[in-house]
């Protein structure tokens, strides 16, 4: 589909750009292959290697990371990209600078200036170039086109393989690995790790959270193998302390030259300022490799936001979002919950996709939930809500498990049950819902509380 304008005054709209960029190759099939993103990429004239580069792979706590360590580089006065997915709301969330997303107008603009080269690659290739891929290309073009200092990219999935992957990382970093994308990874975290260690570069410094030994193993080997440093949590850098406050939490972390006290983080959950700990060695590791001030580092953390990430959206009762979508990742909401919120009953929304390992899923939310209402978000992907409260029955009992295909029957009927103490009509405080099991669920939902463009 071709949108090239005839003339200045018959541009396309955002609308038109959305539907020209979801009608190519869908992120879910995969083809193993760079062939594709370095032709559009050499076509485009290799504006990745225009700005230095830090390239997050990992499970969970991508995205969170990703906005921290750009809030930190941006703290040092230097120009910033970034690239993240999936979004929560809007496509131009996945291409910001300086910390801010793309408008829409800016967002087809990106899109018109490397559409001419995209019949070119598909051309010349076996598949055509994927959403996933094209979109990169923008971002690459973009950041080179404003022109950023650093761009800071997240991997759509894996490492290896994926399009972002063209890049040379100055920074690698590598967030919690665990099981997700189990039949495209692989279903152990070590197997997952070597398609994930592929984005460390020769002369890269390697940024890692605590891992599995066996997953510690394969990125040192990796490290070992190109040439790159390594520098891991827990040992290099780390979280000394950290405790729950109104509207997130107060921490002191260890950077690579000392430690920083008394940051506030206007996030939940101790994974968080884990994550915190991960983007400040980033932050220190790249370039000049130097202490940062500390008003620096408070004033970046304090300004740090992350929509969809244990994020309270509405009170009385509390609303939280988060976009958890395998068993690890749930894990650590229910452990944010708990160590950051005091409700009672908490009623769980929780819409999936079918390709993901619901049980484990479901397992971990049940000691934290009164009730579960299944739901469905509006993809194709998406668990049949029937199919995910069959599911939820074996694990919640009959009497816990709540049908509502439609989210916004769903929110109201987790609303009730959380005014009015859940299945069992009995509250010892204040009543709550989580919203979780995919981002496309939270996003959903997140349109329809904030009143934001569907």
């Amino acid at each position: 589909m071709s949108l090239s304008p005839g003339g200045s005054a018959d541009l396309p709209s955002y609308a038109e750009v959305e539907a020209a960029l979801l009608n190519r190759w869908p992120e879910t099939k995969l083809d193993p292959s760079l062939d594709r993103i370095r032709l559009l990429t050499e076509l485009l004239g290799d504006p990745q290697r225009t700005y230095e580069v830090v390239h997050l792979t990992g499970t969970n706590g991508k995205t969170t990371t990703s906005r921290m360590v750009d809030a930190l580089v941006r703290a040092r006065g230097l120009r910033t990209g970034r690239f993240t997915s999936p979004h929560v709301e809007s496509m131009t969330e996945r291409i910001t600078l300086d910390g801010e997303p793309l408008s829409d107008q800016d967002f087809v603009d990106a899109y018109l200036d490397i559409e001419p080269y995209l019949s070119l690659v598909d051309e010349r290739s076996e598949h055509p170039l994927s959403f996933f891929e094209t979109v990169v290309g923008m971002a690459f073009a973009v950041f080179a086109d404003a022109p950023v200092d650093v761009a800071v990219v997240e991997v759509g999935m894996g490492g290896s393989w994926d399009a972002t992957n063209v890049a040379n990382g100055h920074v690698a970093v590598v967030t919690p690995i665990a099981v997700d994308h189990a039949r495209y990874l692989g279903d152990r975290p070590e197997v997952i790790a070597v398609e994930k260690a592929g984005i460390i570069k020769a002369g890269a410094r390697v940024v890692s959270a605590e891992q599995e030994p066996e997953v510690l193993a394969v990125l040192a080997g990796r490290a070992q193998e190109v040439g790159a440093s390594m520098l891991v949590s827990g040992i290099d850098f780390g979280v000394v302390s950290r405790a729950p406050a109104v509207g997130g939490q107060v921490m002191t972390l260890r950077g690579l030259h000392g430690e920083y006290d008394d940051l506030f983080l206007p996030l939940y959950g101790a994974h968080q300022a884990h994550n915190a700990a991960l983007a400040l060695a980033a932050a220190e590791a790249l370039g000049d490799d130097e202490r940062l001030s500390d008003e620096m580092v408070r004033q970046a953390f304090e300004e740090v936001t992350s929509p969809g990430r244990l994020e309270v959206v509405r009170r009385g009762p509390a609303v939280l979002l988060d976009a958890a979508h395998n068993p690890h990742g749930v894990a650590t909401i229910v452990e944010a919950v708990r160590d950051s919120f005091t409700l009672d009953p908490v009623v769980g929304v929780v819409g999936v996709m079918a390709d993901k390992d619901v049980e484990g899923m479901l397992s971990e939310l049940e000691p934290l939930l009164s009730d579960i209402v299944c739901t469905q978000n509006s993809t194709p992907r998406a668990m049949p809500v029937e199919e995910l409260a069959e599911v939820a029955r074996d694990l919640f009992g009959e009497h816990r498990v709540h049908v509502a295909r439609r989210l916004d029957d769903a929110i109201d009927r987790a609303v009730t049950l959380a005014e009015t103490g859940g299945s069992t009509g009995q509250s010892i405080g204040s009543g709550g819902v989580l919203v979780t099991g995919s981002v496309i669920t939270v996003g959903e939902v997140r349109t329809l509380l904030r009143g934001n463009r569907p």
